[in-house]
């Protein structure tokens, strides 16, 4: 599947399974997107996303956000949109 680059992670925090991302490009909730890391490649759904915790459904580029990730993300690890 195309997909395009959208950000990287900043910050993970390991007790709540929250990656930050700071975006290059426009992201919304119902997006899949692919993260991949030199430890970790794995592609989520984006159910709930915050900006300075409060929930937001769409976040457009400089942006940072907060989201729920399946697995264990790292900074530097770079997010990815999946385009249909």
């Amino acid at each position: 599947m195309p997909e395009k680059e959208i950000g990287k992670i900043t910050h993970y925090y390991g007790h709540l399974g929250v990656g930050i991302i700071e975006l290059s490009d426009n992201l919304k909730v119902g997006d899949l997107i692919h993260i991949k890391g030199h430890s970790e490649d794995f592609n989520q759904s984006v159910d709930s996303m915050q900006i300075e915790h409060v929930s937001v459904t769409e976040a457009k580029a400089k942006d940072a956000i907060g989201i729920k990730t399946i697995s264990k993300a790292h900074p530097g690890d770079k997010v990815f949109k999946v385009t249909a």
